[in-house]
């Protein structure tokens, strides 16, 4: 009975995201406690578990990775609060063929510092929908190029989502290990930032090939200003140096997180475009982003403790084991899973948000 609530917590979560519109965390901590209270009525022994979460959390929020993300934040936040989004969007325009492929190009260059694909629309949108509208794309298109462009930060490592995802299948992969009583090499981050790198690049070349032959052949584009190239030129190689010696590495996440967030602070201050004001609004956004990763991670963990108490996660392994084929079939079974709940939220989304939208009275 109790394995059966736990998988019900998994579908109110979609549900719950979906239909309420709250922040994800709170979906999961609601439902966390509500699974704890079902546990403890079900079996009063398993309180003694429960009260292992306090030792989890800290546990958690004592890892050195994730220092790395509050200063890739802070990265993020002084490049979208610097004009150096605009300059290296100008200077993108001649390279990639216009508007269009300068809009990918850039999202894959700021993205994995904006936490978010939301937080990567948000800055995108801010910093580079002006000059979209000036370069005649239609708004309509303007979403879709802007909605694109956000998600490439997902998929370029060192994005802050595979520094999380690396953090938790280590963590998946050394409880595995240990309960099998066997001593592989455990995955860790770098391992998933490898495995990233081809489909990241798989996925922003087909953009950017489809940006190029949608470009307007007789549509001069501007000549960018040696100070901007300069400038474009300088941010590009110092971002793109950091993202690719962590994504290879040679640095540690928190090294290059620190080394990307005191340059470009550095640069702020010396070109004096970084004012007190700028400052005060990217130290603000770096702590409400910071401050929403951490709860979800906390609200993740608690969901997580939970559902083991429940013996949901020894129903699903059983489940998985039953799969015919071996490691290959147990790890299709796991693909279509996932496209499965991808398959569900996008279509409980087109019902919840879309159809409301484009009935609602003109």
């Amino acid at each position: 009975m109790s394995q059966w609530i736990g998988l019900a917590m998994l579908a109110g979560v979609a549900l719950g995201a979906m239909a309420t519109g709250l922040p994800v965390w709170g979906v999961l901590v609601s439902l966390s406690a509500m699974g704890a209270a079902a546990s403890v009525v079900l079996d009063a022994s398993s309180a003694a578990v429960l009260a292992a979460l306090p030792s989890r959390l800290v546990g958690l929020l004592e890892s050195d990775l994730l220092q790395a993300l509050p200063l890739f934040v802070f990265m993020g936040a002084l490049l979208n609060r610097l004009p150096l989004a605009r300059i290296l969007f100008r200077a993108a325009l001649r390279p990639f063929g216009g508007a269009r492929g300068a809009t990918l190009a850039l999202g894959a260059i700021l993205g994995p510092m904006n936490g978010s694909v939301s937080a990567n629309a948000i800055a995108l949108t801010r910093a580079i929908e002006p000059a979209l509208a000036e370069h005649e794309v239609a708004p309509a298109e303007s979403v879709a190029l802007l909605s694109v462009a956000s998600t490439l930060g997902v998929l370029v490592p060192p994005s802050l989502v595979l520094i999380l995802l690396g953090d938790a299948m280590m963590a998946a992969h050394t409880i595995a290990l240990n309960a099998a009583g066997r001593a592989d090499r455990i995955i860790n981050t770098q391992d998933v930032f490898r495995g990233a790198m081809l489909p990241a690049g798989l996925f922003l070349g087909a953009c950017l090939l489809l940006a190029f032959l949608r470009r307007e052949p007789g549509r001069r584009l501007p000549i960018p200003m040696l100070g901007e190239a300069v400038v474009a030129l300088l941010t590009v190689s110092f971002i793109g140096g950091l993202l690719v010696g962590v994504a290879l590495g040679y640095f540690y996440a928190v090294e290059a997180a620190a080394m990307g967030a005191v340059g470009l602070l550095a640069a702020g201050l010396l070109s004096r475009q970084l004012d007190l004001q700028r400052l005060k609004a990217a130290l603000d956004d770096t702590l409400s982003m910071t401050g929403a990763l951490m709860a979800l991670l906390v609200a993740a963990t608690t969901f997580t403790l939970v559902f083991r108490v429940l013996g949901s996660d020894r129903l699903v392994a059983g489940w998985m084991e039953a799969v015919p084929g071996g490691p290959l079939g147990i790890l299709g079974a796991g693909l279509a899973l996932i496209f499965l709940a991808a398959f569900v939220l996008d279509a409980f989304e087109i019902i919840f948000v879309l159809v409301p939208i484009l009935l609602r009275p003109s």
